[in-house]
This record gives structure tokens, sequence and C-alpha cells, in this order.
């Protein structure tokens, strides 16, 4: 049976108009974990990966408002909190629903770390969205009492922007490899970027890409799939104009075409069709897009696109 990475969106964990409760978020995640449950019980080996969602930018803005009483922390570190906490509600969700199908797997989350390179150009021009929305008059407040750089993203409103530089490698793909060889259900969270400088591992303030990241460790622990999950059934180009077109099945060459064309959001769907593309090139058998809802359709080849 085929080895697949199932990369999670935000929307599996926090919706769009969710308030950010642990309640809330617990019961989006058993939603999510009952299509996963769905696959592993047909025998595909699944490998979990997720990013950190808002909930970096909640735990940052805790920080600020907390600085008085609480030494404040960096972003590294907030996003490893991000990360830890997320793990554990998918953790604890798909190990239940695995336990209720009678389904007998380990379920760990490990937190993992991706190197980068110091130079990359990403790290002078912020580009990765964080946190919640703000409308253009919080944002430009936001822009002028603390000096944040803040972006508007695809249409939806304005959020903080922080680098996000390109993954090359995961730090620690063998450990991660071998927890699939022994049957282990894993999450991964390949989110935290370091640099290698005189042979140490050195912090950087920037986040990663979840959907970039997660091709990383995709190709590196050899999977045959990249199912890459978020709220939409299909990739378009012209997206929301009068001739969008909804995209079915495209190679590699038609989806770097169109990236090459600007047909996706750099925020949104770019980084998914960008890492699908590098998926099949590295040696993948195929990528998939999808949403949520349709993750068992997409592996059967009945929903989302997919990038062969």
């Amino acid at each position: 049976m085929e080895s697949v990475v199932v990369a999670l969106g935000g929307n599996a964990i926090l919706r769009a108009k969710d308030t950010g409760t642990d309640e809330e978020q617990f019961a989006n995640v058993r939603r999510t974990c009952s299509h996963i449950v769905r696959l592993i019980s047909e025998g595909y080996r699944v490998t979990i990966t997720h990013g950190g969602g808002p909930q970096i930018g909640n735990i940052v803005i805790r920080n600020e408002v907390a600085v008085e009483n609480v030494p404040s922390m960096p972003l590294d570190i907030c996003t490893a909190e991000s990360l830890g906490m997320i793990g554990y509600i998918v953790q604890n969700s798909l190990a239940n629903a695995l336990r209720a199908t009678r389904v007998e797997k380990t379920v760990l989350s490990v937190i993992t770390q991706a190197i980068v390179d110091r130079a990359d150009p990403a790290f002078r021009h912020p580009s990765k969205p964080i946190g919640p929305f703000f409308t253009r008059e919080e944002a430009m407040k936001l822009r002028r009492q603390m000096g944040l750089t803040m972006m508007e993203d695809a249409g939806r409103g304005y959020r903080r922007a922080v680098p996000s530089p390109d993954p090359k490698a995961i730090v620690e793909i063998e450990a991660v490899r071998k927890l699939i060889q022994s049957d282990v259900v894993t999450i991964c969270s390949p989110y935290l970027p370091v640099v290698e400088r005189g042979g140490q591992l050195e912090r950087v303030q920037a986040v990663l890409d979840k959907d970039l990241a997660s091709e990383r460790l995709a190709s590196g622990i050899g999977a045959d799939v990249l199912l890459i999950l978020t709220d939409v059934e299909k990739v378009a180009v012209n997206y929301g104009k009068s001739d969008q077109k909804d995209l079915d099945h495209i190679t590699v060459a038609e989806a770097e075409e169109f990236l090459r064309q600007g047909h996706f959001a750099p925020g949104s769907m770019q980084p998914k069709v960008k890492a699908a593309a590098r998926f099949v090139k590295a040696g993948g058998k195929r990528a998939s897009i999808s949403s949520l809802d349709r993750a068992y359709d997409s592996m059967k080849g009945n929903a989302g696109t997919t990038i062969s």
C-alpha cells in the first residue's frame, strides 16, 4: 500500500469564524481525524504534517500584551509553542479515533527543524502572513505603533508578515523515517527554520511555509503521495474571475507554467502548487491538492487537483 504524507491546512484546526478556544480546535481536529482514520484503516501508511496556523500570531500577541509581567519570547519560541500545542491536539484526537475503530496503531507527534540558507532573500522581504486578520486601518496602526510589517492576504484582510525562507532539508529526517518504518503514525511539524554554522544549528527568526516544508519531509522519507489539504476542493486558474477554471489533473510542466504566469496568490495557493510540483519532480508518484472533506476521494483520484 502507498505511503502518503497528509499536509493539514489551517482549517483542519481553526476555521474562519472560530474564536480559537480549545473546544473549537479539538472539535475541528476530531473531524479531520475521521478522514485520516479511513485512510489508515485501508492500509495506507500515513504521516501527518501541520504548520503553526494562526496560533503562532495569537501566541505572539499574548507575549506582547504580557511583556510587563513576563519575559517576551522571540518568534521561534512562539512557533515551537504553537507546534507543540497543535501536535498534542492531533495526537490525542487521532489516537482516540483509532481506538474507536479498533485500529491498533501508535501515534506520536514530533517537532522537527528545517535547514534554510542565511542568504535567502526572504530575510530581507518578509512575506509570510501569520496571526489574525485586521482591517486596513488596524494594520496601518500596528505598523505605525509597533513597527510591524503588515500585508494584504489574498483579499481576506491584513496580517502580520514575517520572513519565510525556502526550506532545504529536514534535520531529523532519519529519525522520522525510522518511526514510519516501525509502523508509528507520525505527526510532524517541519516548520522551525535553522541555519548550519560551524557545525551547529543556529536559530533564525522566521516562519516556514507549511506546504513547502511538508514537501521536503515527504521527499526525504520517500513517500509515494503528497496530499495537501486546504479549504477548497480544487486548484483554479483565473481564480475569482468570470473565466475561472478548476483543474482536475495537470502535469508538473503545466503547474510550473501556471506559477510563472502568476495565477496563484503567494500567501495562499502558490506554495501549495509549488510544493506539489517539487514533490513529483523529486520522485514522488503524484501530489493532490483538495479540501479536507474530500481527502479520501482525492486519494482515490475522484476529487481535488492531481499533479503528476
